[in-house]
């Protein structure tokens, strides 16, 4: 059964597609549903401003294999989410 709570999960686990679909899904089902329109502001804006970096990101996550690499990953992820 998909629900906020679920979709919730998925944000946290960074699976930012999976909750936006079921966002939508949720707010087909009830268009007052004031949650999931917020949630589907807030994970378009996400997506708008950060579409391909992640992906290009993701890449390098694959490839790190030095604690230099780690490190340089680490300071995008804080800067990404300030």
């Amino acid at each position: 059964m998909k629900t906020l709570t679920l979709a919730s999960i998925y944000e946290l686990q960074g699976l930012k597609d999976e909750a936006l679909e079921i966002y939508k899904e949720l707010l087909i089902a009830n268009p007052n549903n004031k949650d999931a329109k917020i949630a589907i502001k807030r994970l378009s804006g996400i997506r708008k401003k950060y579409l391909g970096v992640n992906q290009d990101m993701k890449e390098f996550f694959i490839r790190m294999d030095s604690e230099v690499e780690f490190m340089e990953f680490e300071r995008w992820l804080v800067k990404l989410w300030n």
